[in-house]
């Protein structure tokens, strides 16, 4: 619907560029408009023209030619071709429309958290996505001293900018916020084994940002049980919490570094739910400094890679590299005819 509205704008840039473009045809003649006129075969007397093709000989060029591309690494200046890094995958892309885990699995094998830190803003794309710019390799200084040509990466991503912001948001609100909690009347016996009874001993901090609060039974020894009282939990508007919500803390604090903040999975879609309503939305306009602010934020977080939901916050877009080295490369048709 869009294309179409534009279409019928006069003053649209598409209208104007079709209408440059029929002016053109009607004064320059089909030969001269042709890219290739070798290609054209035609008979002066208008019969049918047979031509030999051999299709498998043509695969066996192309691939040649594709070869002889791989190994010069698109550069055409003579000088020596370092191997470079492996270029994106395609599970990185944008064709990747079937899974987002191997979109996410690709994304972190190819970006480093501190590239985000030296990303170019090129614009903003569809009121809903940033279009950033990558440079990566060894710097000219270093190729130089060498003699080598440093095959630097030079790719250009887009970004999400609601899951890109929700993601920030959602991370910031799992590391620094506490739940409010509210007193039990009567306190509540944890019926709890040894390792988990010291795990929750050495996580107090963690539980009480939480909004449980734990009381301890100095009489009583390790291992004894019910030497842990509950004495308070978590509450809030639209969440119920109750003691599976502290049996899945405790049991994700086993596969945790200690003092690292874990929470319920209540708890992480009530933050979800949080950060959705407080981030950019698709359809707001951006300014420069505030795209350059959500691209320097993911370089930030734990997890850049994909949104609370699942959905990654990024794909890769093109190589500019290889982009730019097919569209100043012709085909020399006399090395297949």
């Amino acid at each position: 619907m869009e294309d179409d509205e534009d279409a019928d704008d006069p003053t649209s840039v598409l209208s104007q560029a079709r209408a440059s473009t029929s002016t053109t045809r009607s004064t320059t003649s089909y030969k001269d408009r042709i890219s290739h006129p070798e290609i054209i075969k035609t008979d002066k007397d208008g019969r049918d023209v047979f031509l030999k093709f051999d299709a498998d000989r043509i695969k066996n060029a192309w691939s040649k030619k594709l070869h002889q591309r791989r190994r010069r690494g698109g550069s055409g200046n003579g000088r020596e071709q370092v191997p470079g890094p492996e270029s994106v995958p395609v599970d990185a892309g944008i064709s990747n429309t079937e899974s987002d885990a191997k979109a996410v699995d690709a994304l972190a094998r190819v970006i480093e958290k501190k590239d985000f830190a030296e990303m170019e803003v090129v614009g903003q794309f569809n009121l809903g996505f940033v279009v950033v710019r990558r440079q990566k390799g060894l710097s000219i200084t270093d190729a130089d001293s060498v003699g080598v040509d440093h095959g630097d990466l030079d790719d250009l991503f887009i970004i999400d900018q609601h899951a890109a912001d929700e993601k920030y948001n959602f991370e910031t609100l799992q590391a620094t916020t506490k739940i409010q909690s509210q007193k039990l009347f009567r306190p509540r016996p944890l019926e709890l084994t040894a390792s988990d009874e010291m795990l929750a001993l050495e996580n107090m901090g963690i539980l009480r940002q939480n909004g449980f609060e734990i009381d301890v039974e100095e009489e009583q020894s390790v291992g004894q049980g019910s030497r842990l009282k509950l004495t308070a939990q978590p509450v809030s508007k639209s969440t119920v919490f109750d003691m599976k919500d502290l049996e899945e803390i405790i049991h994700l604090m086993r596969d945790r570094p200690g003092g690292q903040m874990v929470r319920c999975s209540k708890a992480r879609a009530m933050f979800a739910m949080r950060a959705c309503r407080k981030s950019v939305m698709v359809g707001m306009p951006l300014n420069q400094h505030q795209m350059t602010t959500v691209i320097r934020h993911m370089g930030t977080m734990d997890q850049p890679w994909n949104c609370p939901h699942g959905r990654p916050t990024m794909r890769h877009l093109s190589d500019i590299r290889t982009s730019g080295s097919k569209s100043r490369e012709g085909i020399d048709w006399s090395s297949i005819c």
